[in-house]
């Protein structure tokens, strides 16, 4: 048979590999695969799901309910906020926005791993600047990275996956180091669960202000459990943000999102009680693999990072019912329910003998 005529596509798109979500987990078994809130939905949030109930109309476009709300919150104008389909679609945004052919994008890695993919789609070209042995961006290297063809530097705090953060003193010298005209996305997807005061916060310290070429996204996905929902949000200096609501793909935030995140945020204290228990699930974990043997480096978000490549490894936690996150140079395991915590420290002191 003649093989059809296909368009022509572009080559690089043809080899990219598509996005691999987390897999799942058998009914008695753990998914600690995707970093997902183990807890249901805030309180009000499923009641207020079904007011919204009007699915053969449009959303707004702007999310303008939630964009108020947020400017309101963080003390911003109604244009410094922009909602997107999760913070993976405004990162998309902010560097179609920014980077094109022949340009660079400077990014820590191992980080998120849409980022390479991110930048490819974009036209541009990435520039990985290795982590530091103990998992942290190494802004050193990543600021002499920069050149005169970078666009735009992608910065993970806590970096995912594996859960190192940026302090302020260290954002702060490598802002400096980077010239102005360049753009830094603050990746604070996980920024809920950090307990180390010397974090930099982006929306606390207002970086935005101070540096009118930061921009600093957040998420309803991880710490308000919003995951299937797909919201997030960006704030940082208008004109920035004007160029992404250009290229953000329109009507992506749908009604049921904007909802659910406004009814999230009217549940603060809440929200505080469960970050508060998975950060001591996460302090419980790193401190059990830690006496089982292994090196992790310190976590703040809601998982924990194990440096191996050793597929015996992910063998056992797979045996175990526990569906880990394997990448080609280690393993990510996810803060979930309480009774998952034990199964895992006992999985990996067994592998340590």
């Amino acid at each position: 048979m003649t093989e059809p005529v296909l368009p022509r596509l572009r080559p690089e798109i043809e080899q990219l590999p598509p996005y691999r979500q987390g897999r799942q987990a058998d009914p008695s078994g753990f998914k600690l695969s995707s970093n997902e809130n183990a807890f249901e939905p805030l309180p009000g949030v499923l009641e207020a799901l079904h007011g919204a109930s009007a699915i053969n109309r449009y959303p707004d476009a702007t999310a303008g309910r939630l964009c108020a709300a947020l400017a309101e919150r963080y003390g911003v104008e109604r244009e410094q906020v922009l909602a997107g389909a999760g913070s993976v679609s405004l990162l998309a945004a902010f560097i179609q926005a920014a980077a094109g052919a022949g340009d660079e994008v400077v990014h820590a890695w191992r980080s998120f791993e849409a980022y390479p993919g991110l930048v490819l789609v974009a036209g541009a070209k990435g520039v990985q600047v290795p982590n530091l042995p103990d998992g942290r961006h190494d802004l050193d290297a990543m600021a002499a990275a920069v050149t005169d063809r970078t666009r735009v530097v992608l910065l993970c705090t806590p970096n995912n996956p594996t859960g190192s953060i940026i302090t302020s003193d260290e954002f702060e010298r490598f802002v400096e180091r980077v010239p102005k005209d360049v753009l830094i996305l603050l990746d604070e997807a996980y920024a809920e669960f950090v307990t180390d005061d010397a974090a930099v916060g982006g929306l606390a310290e207002r970086v935005f202000e101070q540096h009118p070429n930061v921009v600093v996204l957040r998420t309803f996905s991880k710490a308000y459990g919003l995951a299937a929902l797909r919201i997030g949000y960006a704030i940082g200096h208008t004109r920035v943000l004007d160029a992404a609501r250009a290229t953000i793909i329109p009507l992506s935030v749908t009604a049921q999102a904007e909802t659910a995140a406004l009814a999230s945020l009217e549940h603060e204290s809440e929200l505080l009680e469960r970050v508060a228990e998975i950060a001591a699930r996460r302090e419980r974990l790193v401190a059990g693999l830690r006496d089982a043997g292994w090196s992790v480096p310190d976590a703040q978000g809601n998982f924990a990072w194990l440096d191996t490549v050793d597929p015996a490894v992910a063998a056992a936690f797979d045996e175990a019912g526990l569906m880990v996150r394997v990448f080609p140079d280690g393993i990510r395991i996810s803060v979930g329910e309480a009774e998952s915590i034990d199964r895992v420290i006992d999985v990996a002191r067994h592998l340590r003998g």
